[in-house]
This record gives C-alpha cells, sequence and structure tokens, in this order.
C-alpha cells in the first residue's frame, strides 16, 4: 500500500514537473516572436554600408540579401549570428556587381525563407559605385507583437515641417525634420488657385533635419491668399507634411499672434496715456 501511495506521487510529481517544462518552452517560443530592428549607416562618397541591429531571437543566423534599384539583380549575400544579447552587425562593401544608380534594398531575414521569423527591409542610395549619406531604419520590436513573412513593419514617426518668415519679406524659410534620410525631400509651393509655384529639392542631413529657402513675388506669386508649402518624401502619407503661409502683393502676411496683440496692447495702452496727459495739461488752474 504504500508502495502504490509513493508510486502515485512519483507520477503526480513527474506529471508537474512535464507541464512546468512544456510551459517554459512554450514562453520562450512566444519570447521568439517579438521582434527585430536593423539600421544601415553610410557616409557620403564611401563604398561601405554598415548594418547593425538587434533582434529577440538570438539563436538563429540572420541571412541579408541586397536588390538593384531595378530589382532584377542579388548583388550580395550574406549571413551573420547575433551574440547572446540578439545584437549583430555587418559590413556591406558596394562592388562590382552594384552597376545601377538609385536605391538598393537591403532585406534582413531571420529564419527560414518560407516561414521566417522576421523579415526586415531598408534603402541605400548608390551613385557610382559610392554611397549617400544614410541613416535607414526599420524595426517591430517595439510593437511586441509579429505577424510572420509580414514585410515592410514600422513605427517611424515620418516627416515634419515648418515655415518662418519675418513680415514684408519675400523670404520664407522652411525647416523640418524626418526618421529617414536616405531619400531626397521634394517641396511644393501651391497657391490659393492650386496652381504649382515652386518645386525644390533638399536632401536631410545625418539627424533627419532640412532647410530650404523659398523666394516669394514675381507674376507665379501675383495672387493674394493663403499658399502651402508641402514636403513629400515617400509616396507613405506619414511622409507627406504641409504648411501654410499667408501672402499679399508678394509679401508675408505673419499670424496675428501674440507677441502683435502685446505690441497692440502696449502701443493702445501709450496712446490713452499721452492722451490722459495732455488732457491734464490743457485744464486751466485756478
Amino acid at each position: 500500500m504504500n508502495f502504490k501511495r509513493s508510486t502515485t506521487s512519483m507520477a503526480i510529481a513527474l506529471m508537474a514537473l512535464s507541464l512546468i517544462s512544456m510551459t517554459s518552452i512554450q514562453q520562450d517560443a512566444f519570447a521568439q516572436t517579438l521582434g527585430m530592428s536593423i539600421t544601415a549607416t553610410a557616409d557620403k562618397g564611401s563604398d561601405i554600408i554598415t548594418v547593425t541591429g538587434k533582434t529577440i531571437s538570438h539563436l538563429t543566423d540572420v541571412t541579408f540579401n541586397i536588390t538593384s534599384p531595378s530589382g532584377n539583380n542579388l548583388v550580395t549575400v550574406d549571413q551573420v549570428s547575433p551574440d547572446d544579447n540578439g545584437e549583430f552587425t555587418v559590413e556591406f562593401k558596394v562592388g562590382p556587381t552594384w552597376t545601377e544608380n538609385g536605391f538598393y534594398e537591403i532585406e534582413a531575414m531571420q529564419g527560414i525563407q518560407k516561414n521566417s521569423l522576421y523579415t526586415l527591409h531598408v534603402l541605400v542610395e548608390v551613385t557610382n559605385g559610392l554611397t549617400e549619406k544614410t541613416s535607414a531604419t526599420e524595426s517591430n520590436l517595439e510593437t511586441g507583437i509579429f505577424v510572420p513573412n509580414q514585410t515592410n513593419v514600422t513605427r517611424d514617426s515620418g516627416i515634419e515641417i515648418y515655415a518662418d518668415a519675418v513680415v514684408g519679406s519675400t523670404i520664407i524659410e522652411i525647416t523640418g525634420q524626418t526618421d529617414r534620410v536616405s531619400q531626397d525631400i521634394t517641396l511644393t509651393v501651391t497657391a490659393p488657385n492650386a496652381n504649382v509655384v515652386s518645386v525644390d529639392q533638399v536632401s536631410p542631413m545625418l539627424d533627419g533635419g532640412f532647410t530650404s529657402v523659398i523666394t516669394t513675388g514675381g507674376p507665379l506669386w501675383k495672387q493674394d491668399g493663403i499658399y502651402t508649402v508641402t514636403a513629400q518624401q515617400f509616396e507613405d502619407p506619414k511622409y507627406t507634411a504641409s504648411t501654410e503661409v499667408d501672402i499679399k502683393d508678394g509679401a508675408v502676411i505673419p499670424e496675428f499672434g501674440t507677441i502683435a496683440a502685446m505690441i497692440l496692447a502696449v502701443a493702445i495702452i501709450s496712446i490713452i496715456a499721452v492722451s490722459a496727459k495732455s488732457r491734464l495739461s490743457i485744464i486751466p488752474r485756478y
């Protein structure tokens, strides 16, 4: 009887241990679906592209495929093993097979192609065998949830622009910020009648900032009203932003903001004070 009781207790203990082991394995499997991020950086006029990244699953190698701008040529294939922290670094040298000018797509894939854990893409521009300044990131680490075989997952903030000008000036300074520096930004100015009056292109700096100067005046700026300045970097709506400027007689009309109101208030108070003082000075004295 005691032997049966001991056997039963041992069986229950083994069953509990098995359940704990299965739970642990399931947790590990779930932990391996939390995402990966990659960042490609390059200096202008260089032939070296550095890709750094981090993945939750450090047990599986990361495979890289680099495709030409036309999408017809696979110019480079490489593979790297993440360290114990899930971090990895790899360098690519622009070689003789990089014959096309344009944006080369770097694909980072972890796992078997038809059942990969993660697949991410970044773009690097190459002109005449040399890179443009680049700092492009693709990531799904922030979400904590990832659908296998889903590509181009990003949590980027996109692009934003601001307009600054002095009252009566014919110069408008456009400043902005983008989280992608590998692609030029097109600035388009549209008149109140929807006609395009100016088009410009600017390259973002390594920190994502960009600046452009727009000169008003001339026959294209003869209509009074609100002119819209639009910045577009990609087809994605997150990379299209706009700001408005009020133009009259070819010059900038500033918004009637807080500072203008304060100046007006001070002017009115000064006028009242001067008027009151003048009135007192003409009162006859007895």
